[in-house]
């Protein structure tokens, strides 16, 4: 083990775009294990609640906001990595913009930003980048499927998205495959003296950790239309077939990802198990069967991707002390809970 990137407790961690909703659960799960966190958003004085939650949850003085208005700024990270430990860089941008231009290049630049404002830091020991599975693959409901592998990389929808007509979500999966292909390349020309690694996570589905400020943000949005009533039956089969991990095992993978000196220059792969809208569905059917849901879609297939790297997560996982990925039944309880009663 090498103690010259072993976090000590009690040291402090930047975790970046602090109030969304996996970043706000990374800081928990920090916190939650002895480190202190600094936490950037846009606005501070918008999110106070932010601070009065963990300040309430785990005492003063572990928890403060730190405000970044525009992550694509010159240096926009330094100030706010002053004397960090570590850095999770969680912060992108996410929008129904379909225009590469306006998309891809803040992404690259947030990661490249945060990466030197790492290497600015003599302090810092190391950093995970929030990637996601859209960098490896897109969902394959129906088709064959094809192995995933910690090299691959979703080239498809790079090149879908410099060419006309892109839709926005095909940016966004560019966004997050060339952000972390620049991580890399990053790490190859500079060799920092700190371990980088990088979290791949599919739908996260989980509880929020203050509905009452942030809603029901990104993909837990998806659960709570479904359970209001609210999804229209487009957006039910637009919600592609794929896989889901739970948001708080994902963040538990970022923990680890900066805490492990035997983590480095890896990509994690959070991938639970393929869901279809239908076995979303029936598990809320089994989970409050006094209500009243949808019926099943017809024509709904699994993604038939297999996600070779994703065993190696779960063994991490384990490793932290959870018996496993946590299962859709146990993550759709949390996600709905608050909305149930």
């Amino acid at each position: 083990m090498d103690s010259k990137t072993a976090l000590s407790p009690g040291d402090l961690v930047l975790v970046t775009g602090a109030n969304g909703y996996l970043a706000s659960h990374v800081a928990n799960e920090l916190l939650s294990a002895g480190y202190r966190v600094r936490g950037t958003v846009r606005d501070v004085g918008k999110n106070r609640w932010l601070q009065d939650h963990f300040d309430s949850a785990y005492g003063h003085n572990k928890f403060e906001l730190f405000e970044v208005p525009d992550m694509v700024a010159v240096n926009a990270f330094h100030s706010a990595a002053n004397g960090v430990a570590a850095i999770a860089h969680v912060a992108s941008v996410m929008s129904n913009e379909a225009d590469p231009n306006k998309v891809i290049p803040p992404v690259v630049a947030g990661v490249t930003n945060a990466l030197e404002a790492a290497a600015s830091q003599p302090s810092v020991k190391s950093f995970v980048y929030t990637s996601s599975s859209a960098a490896a693959t897109s969902p394959g409901p129906g088709a064959a499927g094809h192995d995933v592998h910690e090299d691959s990389w979703n080239e498809g929808a790079i090149e879908r998205a410099w060419s006309p007509g892109a839709d926005h979500i095909v940016v966004y999966y560019a966004s997050k495959a060339q952000a972390e292909q620049a991580l890399w390349k990053w790490v190859g020309e500079w060799h920092p003296r700190f371990r980088v690694n990088a979290v791949l996570p599919n739908a996260n589905f989980g509880r929020v950790i203050s509905s009452e400020h942030q809603g029901y943000p990104s993909t837990a949005g998806w659960i709570e239309a479904i359970f209001k009533g609210t999804a229209t039956d487009r957006l039910m089969r637009a919600i592609s077939p794929q896989y889901f991990v739970d948001v708080q095992d994902t963040a538990r993978l970022h923990v680890a990802a900066l805490t492990r000196p035997d983590l480095s220059s890896q990509r994690l792969f959070a991938f639970a198990q393929p869901y279809t809208t239908n076995q979303i569905l029936q598990t809320l059917r089994k989970l409050y069967p006094e209500r009243q849901f949808p019926e099943d879609l017809s024509g709904l297939e699994e993604d038939n991707n297999k996600i070779l790297p994703a065993d190696n997560a779960e063994r991490i996982l384990k490793e932290t002390g959870r018996l496993g990925w946590t299962s859709l039944e146990d993550s759709l309880r949390m996600n709905t809970e608050e909305l149930a009663r």
